[in-house]
């Protein structure tokens, strides 16, 4: 008896001792995978022509004989999360902080972002028209990276920002959205092949984890409910604040406008455009496409934006304008 149950303990001793191994073995393996997905992840400069090609650098590996990990895509529908997103206030209203603030997400140069666990199903780019509001860009920044993070996305936020040493006599020192964002759309291109654009004001935060930025198959317009406009649309054909569009359809309607300076007026020709060449405006239940506005002084408002002689006038392939720097954020 004594010596059947010696036998059985020592048994149990080797087994323990392999499954320690075999753990051992697991949690090596594991973290040399990690480390090796971490290794050849592209990093990006907001300058031109500096963003990795996926494609070339998959070739210029396997040339050197390095074995790539090919990674299953990531699902497309998300685990469960909490509905209504917490908002994070910054203690202090500095880029610096925020990009503090942001280290734990590994936020790559330039302000982009992919999944390491799964290949991204959408390349996406963000663009956010600026000038003048720095306290509502720490907030936007702080709060849109967790945001798109837990949504598995390739994705890049740029920000444009209008600049000029003195008024001219076509802008009058007023701002214009839709050049912008023209440029903006133009200038991305030339960083990365990306499948869609999302035209998103500076001011506005997304406040549903179910507002999924995924690329539409017809235009999607985002800012269904804001708060400012009691959760509501503040009337049938409104088509700004944050709009969806996939590249071909962007470059169908030939982009935005460029004559409209001053508040309003672009958002309405974009709806015009669109409708013009038969595509179907989507958006979600307004529970889920809700947004919180953020406070910020009025603008110059455009005295021609009722205007409906200017719609569909001025196009992406006609904007003239300087680059004057490029400035690269999450260093």
């Amino acid at each position: 008896m004594f010596l059947g149950t010696f036998s059985r303990v020592k048994i149990l001793f080797v087994l323990g001792i392999i499954c320690l191994l075999v753990q051992c073995l697991y949690y090596v393996n594991y973290y040399t995978l990690i480390n090796t997905i971490q290794q050849y992840v592209p990093t990006t400069k907001l300058a031109p022509n500096t963003m990795v090609d996926n494609k070339n650098q998959t070739n210029e590996l396997e040339n050197n004989n390095v074995t790539l990990i090919h990674l299953a895509p990531c699902p497309q529908i998300l685990p469960a999360l909490k509905e209504r997103v917490d908002l994070f206030v910054p203690a202090r209203e500095n880029l610096e902080y925020v990009a503090l603030q942001l280290s734990q997400l590994r936020i790559l140069e330039g302000g982009h972002q992919m999944p390491l666990e799964c290949e991204a199903r959408y390349k996406i780019a963000i663009l956010v028209p600026y000038r003048n509001r720095f306290k509502n860009l720490c907030w936007f920044l702080l709060n849109l990276h967790p945001f798109l993070t837990k949504q598995k996305l390739d994705y890049t936020i740029f920000i444009i920002e209008q600049f000029s040493e003195s008024s001219s006599k076509e802008d009058d020192g007023r701002f214009n959205r839709g050049k912008l964002l023209n440029i903006g759309y133009t200038e991305a291109l030339k960083l990365s092949d990306f499948d869609c654009f999302f035209f998103h004001d500076v001011d506005l935060l997304p406040m549903n984890n179910g507002n999924i930025y995924s690329c539409p198959d017809q235009p999607r317009h985002l800012a269904v409910a804001v708060d400012k406009y009691n959760n509501k649309l503040p009337y049938g054909q409104y088509f700004g604040g944050v709009v969806g569009m996939s590249r071909t359809h962007f470059k169908l309607i030939n982009g935005f406008s460029n004559i409209f300076w001053g508040w309003g007026g672009e958002d309405d020709d974009l709806y015009y455009r669109t409708t013009f060449h038969r595509l179907n405006i989507t958006r979600y239940p307004p529970k889920v496409a809700s947004y919180h506005s953020l406070s910020h002084p009025r603008q110059k408002v455009n005295p021609h934006r009722y205007n409906k002689d200017n719609h569909l006038f001025g196009c992406l392939k006609v904007i003239n304008y300087v680059i004057i720097c490029y400035n690269t954020y999450y260093k």
